[in-house]
């Protein structure tokens, strides 16, 4: 079977950790134990989130005094792929020895036109107060939302169009190769409409979107988002919270899910299942095996035909 599995990038560092190198590693470590076992039955490609670490990495950027300007947000897109990646290659062939495994900086077309350029929506970076978020967005010309904790700096967020380097990871994976891909949903890129040549926008595409893209492309058979939470809940954070363990398409059109957590989480799963009639499933990193086994995590399957 092929999945294509979607880490959050909580799975990466959590919140309220210090950005450490080290602590990174530490919980890259879980995250390759936890997919080691699903690589040793199935073909894998692994994605990942980058929020944390490109918002790192854009107050640093912002902040030295070396640079006339601050590195645009695709650069910094691609400095995280490449961290993430070679972290996951390392711990990944410690846990899978004699296994092919490459990670690959990849690039996702997006629309020139999207109207979230002009709607920034997408979280990057750490929270917070919001005195300090307000002198940062008139310092930095940030723009700024609240989150569930506290502030966070906003980015836009165009919907991918297509996955540049998607037939090298056909190619790639067709060798028995574990593929680490589009990671933080891929290098924002535009295409000129007379030569065809990319250049790079200020975005961060949502990671999950791409994911289910991908997967399509790929002709996947599963998609796994792995996140923090055991499995989808219907009306959470209030008293008639409960979890959701089998779901269609439509189920979760109609869930309303919050839009800066599970919303395109549910999205993307919705999105695989509709266009492929594949499956997918969304629940803990923890439980990732289980999940594809049907013991954990909840269960996106197509719409029943009435008889």
């Amino acid at each position: 079977m092929r999945i294509v599995i979607a880490l959050g990038g909580n799975a990466l560092l959590h919140r309220g950790e210090r950005p450490d190198a080290d602590v990174q590693q530490a919980n890259i470590d879980r995250v390759t134990t936890a997919i080691a076992a699903l690589a040793h039955e199935h073909e894998v490609v692994l994605t990942h989130g980058n929020g944390p670490q490109i918002g790192l990495l854009a107050v640093e950027s912002a902040s030295d005094p070396a640079l006339s300007a601050p590195y645009p947000l695709d650069l910094l897109g691609a400095q995280t792929q490449g961290m993430i990646g070679s972290l996951l290659v390392r711990a990944l062939y410690d846990t899978l020895p004699g296994h092919r495994i490459a990670a690959l900086v990849t690039h996702t077309l997006v629309r020139a036109d999207d109207p979230a350029f002009r709607h920034p929506m997408k979280f990057v970076g750490q929270v917070y107060p919001r005195a300090t978020a307000r002198s940062l967005a008139r310092v930095r010309g940030w723009h700024i939302a609240q989150d569930t904790a506290g502030w966070r700096r906003v980015v836009a967020s165009p919907a991918p169009e297509r996955i540049v380097e998607t037939e090298t990871i056909h190619d790639l994976l067709n060798i028995g190769t574990l593929v680490i891909c589009a990671g933080g949903g891929g290098v924002p890129v535009i295409a000129d409409k007379d030569t065809a040549a990319l250049s790079g926008v200020e975005a961060v595409i949502d990671k999950d979107l791409t994911a289910a893209l991908l997967a399509e492309d790929l002709k996947a058979d599963f998609l796994l988002i792995l996140t923090d939470v055991p499995n989808i809940y219907a009306d959470y954070g209030t008293p008639e919270q409960r979890p959701v363990l089998d779901a269609t398409p439509a189920d979760l059109r109609r869930g309303c899910f919050p839009a800066g957590s599970m919303g395109p989480k549910a999205d993307a799963a919705a999105r695989f299942v509709e266009r492929t009639r594949g499956l997918a499933a969304i629940g803990a990193l923890d439980a990732a095996y289980e999940i594809v086994h049907g013991r954990s995590g909840t269960l996106v399957r197509p719409e029943i035909p009435a008889a």
